[in-house]
């Protein structure tokens, strides 16, 4: 299990803006790792009511199950890595097996058994070092639709704020106001 703060800032992208960074880093699409997002909450959204969101993430054969929940800048990550068949587990509500997600859901008055998969995210992902921190590149597909998207993340936000805004000037991509890739999958699933 690990917890840590997660500090990032996002802008959405055109295909036309992820292009461009692609090639000036010197990465094109066939690059990029998949992986795969299923996304939990109650009928009642009860996570989402706590601006809160879990997931399992799975990247070729390893899984991860991840609770975020908000902090002052950011949001902390209490995360349980799995196997295959502790992911499976939890995808066909059979065994819970993210005990220190599970005792964390339980704090927010969220039991485990309650939990419904709402459904899956894919990611094409590029990430790489860039001035003391991660940049990430994203092109993600859900509901039949796609986006694409620029991540950075930082261990100062000050700091990381600024770096990010310089390089989106620096490319001439207008900051545009961005959800979460789990707001994003909702809203979509809304129109389905």
């Amino acid at each position: 299990m690990t917890k840590e703060l997660e500090i990032e800032f996002k802008n959405l992208l055109t295909q036309e803006e992820y292009i461009k960074l692609l090639d000036s880093f010197g990465y094109n699409p066939t690059d990029a790792h998949t992986q795969i997002n299923h996304y939990f909450d109650t009928a009642d959204f009860k996570l989402r009511g706590q601006k809160s969101a879990l997931r399992i993430r799975q990247k070729g054969e390893a899984y991860e199950c991840t609770l975020k929940v908000p902090a002052e800048n950011g949001n902390y990550e209490i995360t349980d890595t799995l196997d295959q068949q502790q992911a499976e587990d939890i995808l066909e509500k059979r065994n819970f097996a993210a005990e220190e997600v599970a005792d964390a859901l339980k704090e927010m008055g969220v039991p485990p058994e309650n939990l419904d998969i709402l459904g899956s995210l894919a990611t094409h992902r590029i990430e790489f070092p860039y001035r003391n921190g991660l940049l990430v590149l994203d092109h993600s597909e859900y509901h039949g639709m796609e986006d694409f998207e620029l991540e950075y993340e930082v261990e100062d936000f000050n700091e990381g704020k600024q770096k990010f805004q310089d390089l989106l000037t620096e490319y001439n991509i207008p900051s545009r106001k961005t959800d979460k890739k789990i707001a994003r999958f909702m809203k979509a699933s809304k129109k389905d």
